[in-house]
């Protein structure tokens, strides 16, 4: 398996997006270590990551997200992490992973020592790649769920929210988070380009915004494109450019981040 992630990062002449492929086949490992234990039985994946894996989405993540079904059931997230602990450390990965599943939303920072300084990444032997593992315990309600077998570095069986669904995750998370993230806007234009992309989920989308206190008025499928137009007035692009710029497959593609840009797309 490491000849093999050598073999991958070998065409990879940029550092940076050397360490982002090398996180990325540990995601898809640490995916097939969680489905060969059952997780999407009661996991669905999200997120930004979930569009790089499902969809091609030309931006690499740091993070693993998934909800629960349905809240209340049970998850096993501390077997689920300890069990793929197991998995990376029978094939001599140096491997820590801090847990912590007292919180609504549970999560797990898992922390591989020592590759990027075998693979010319880094002089610290000690320096670690993280990965980041959420599951929303209490997600909000009317989600729909598909699943999808995809190859990306392993063959998976992905039970994950619907593109409407995924659409009103991401909106959800540019109109009520504090402060604007680089890697939420690119992944709107993203969504927004293409014209055979759904319309965003609304009921799942007002029981997020209300989740988390959201004072705004109720999102339509007249009104959302306007309230994110609002939303975008307030954000500081420099900010948006410099979170996203490590992240892209395409360094050319951050010119793609304009508020004029998003506007456009947000007003067809």
């Amino acid at each position: 398996m490491r000849e093999f992630l050598r073999q991958i990062i070998n065409g990879v002449e940029n550092q940076i997006l050397r360490r982002c492929v090398i996180r990325e086949y540990l995601q898809a490992r640490l995916l097939q270590s969680l489905q060969e234990r059952g997780v999407f039985n009661t996991w669905v994946f999200q997120g930004g990551t979930a569009l790089q894996f499902l969809y091609g989405m030309p931006r690499f993540s740091e993070d693993l997200d998934f909800a629960l079904i349905e809240p209340g059931i049970e998850d096993n997230f501390r077997e689920n992490l300890t069990n793929a602990r197991k998995v990376f450390q029978a094939e001599n990965y140096d491997i820590n992973i801090r847990i912590n599943d007292t919180r609504t939303v549970k999560s797990s920072f898992i922390r591989f020592s020592g590759l990027l300084f075998e693979f010319g990444l880094s002089v610290h032997k000690s320096e670690n790649l993280s990965i980041k593992v959420e599951v929303d315990t209490n997600p909000p309600l009317g989600a729909t769920i598909s699943s999808t077998v995809v190859r990306r570095h392993v063959t998976l069986n992905l039970r994950h929210h619907d593109k409407a669904s995924l659409l009103a995750g991401k909106l959800h998370a540019v109109l009520a988070r504090r402060y604007a993230k680089g890697r939420d806007i690119y992944d709107l234009i993203w969504y927004l380009s293409d014209r055979t992309w759904p319309g965003p989920n609304i009921e799942l989308l007002n029981n997020a915004l209300k989740q988390t206190s959201w004072t705004g008025p109720a999102v339509t499928p007249g009104n959302w494109r306007q309230l994110v137009c609002q939303r975008v007035e307030t954000f500081r692009w420099k900010q948006i450019i410099e979170d996203v710029r490590p992240f892209l497959e395409r360094a050319e593609d951050v010119a793609l981040l304009t508020k004029e840009n998003l506007i456009a797309l947000l007003r067809q």
